[in-house]
């Protein structure tokens, strides 16, 4: 038997989510351990090591594997491995990672479970996108009709601001390249929003899988929580860069730029807090 290649992850070494960089893509090569470290090898043969304990997902496009002990030290730092197309344009699935206990997913568990403290969390996600609005009493329903017609109307805004031609939000499976450039960016920035969403609520212990407003798909708390940050981090960048780019579609563009609207708003920084606040978790009290 040889000598294992890494040295177990204490707990207390591995950063903090806000102190980690959002993603890192990756397609047509092969993710593997090699001299004490994660190694990436190109489909033309280049190399290079991933930091991976400074980093908080890693999305795997089309032609990628992965071995087994690659996998095994990923989780045990704690960075998320999801499957995405190309772009980041589908969010396949997603490799969780282990946290240290419970907490936090019971009280979920408690809050989606009681119909009325689950409308209530509801209720605090859509009061960040109406802060002048009184919803008390509003139902579920209603809610989402008025979200519509903010989205709807934050369309036309930003149609307007960058000068941009919008016939609203169109997207057909498997249809991607029949989109025009600013639904295409909106796409491939939703998905890759997605999975930084999941490794966030996977990192603090919650089921991406049990949500307050979506349901009946694969991953609603995912979807809620992504849902508050579309409007700087997707819609915004979409319109932007259709104007920047003359309406042409250049994928490594787009990431970086996503990349970086990531960092200059402080993403990975403000959602754990967020989450926690919203389902009324002290930050003291979360254990995972």
């Amino acid at each position: 038997m040889g000598q294992p290649l890494i040295i177990r992850t204490q707990l207390s070494n591995i950063p903090m989510l806000r102190d980690r960089y959002p993603f890192l893509y990756f397609e047509r090569g092969r993710m593997e351990i090699d001299d004490s470290s994660i190694k990436w090898i190109s489909a033309d043969g280049k190399h290079f090591r991933i930091p991976a304990a400074v980093i908080s997902t890693i999305l795997l496009g089309p032609g990628t594997s992965i071995t087994h002990e690659a996998v095994k030290i990923l989780a045990s730092l704690n960075a998320t491995v999801c499957w995405v197309g190309e772009d980041s344009l589908i969010f396949y699935a997603v490799g969780q990672a282990p946290t240290a206990n419970t907490y936090n997913l019971k009280k979920q568990l408690a809050l989606a479970s009681d119909p009325e403290k689950s409308l209530g969390i509801a209720r605090k996600m859509f009061a960040s996108r109406f802060p002048d609005a009184d919803l008390r009493g509003k139902s579920l329903k209603e809610l989402m009709t008025m979200e519509g017609q903010r989205v709807k109307a934050l369309y036309l805004e930003l149609s307007e601001k960058y000068r941009v031609g919008w016939k609203g939000r169109a997207y057909v499976p498997g249809e991607f390249q029949l989109s025009d450039t600013t639904n295409r960016i909106i796409t491939s920035a939703n998905a890759a929003l997605y999975a930084l969403c999941s490794s966030v609520l996977y990192s603090l212990g919650f089921d991406p899988r049990i949500g307050f407003i979506h349901s009946g798909s694969p991953l609603p708390f995912v979807y809620d929580i992504a849902d508050l940050y579309k409007a700087e981090l997707v819609f915004d960048l979409a319109f932007s860069l259709t104007a920047k780019l003359g309406g042409d579609y250049d994928r490594f563009c787009i990431l970086e730029a996503f990349k970086n609207r990531l960092l200059e708003t402080d993403f990975m920084g403000r959602c754990p807090k967020d989450v926690l606040n919203i389902l009324g978790i002290k930050s003291k009290e979360k254990t995972s």
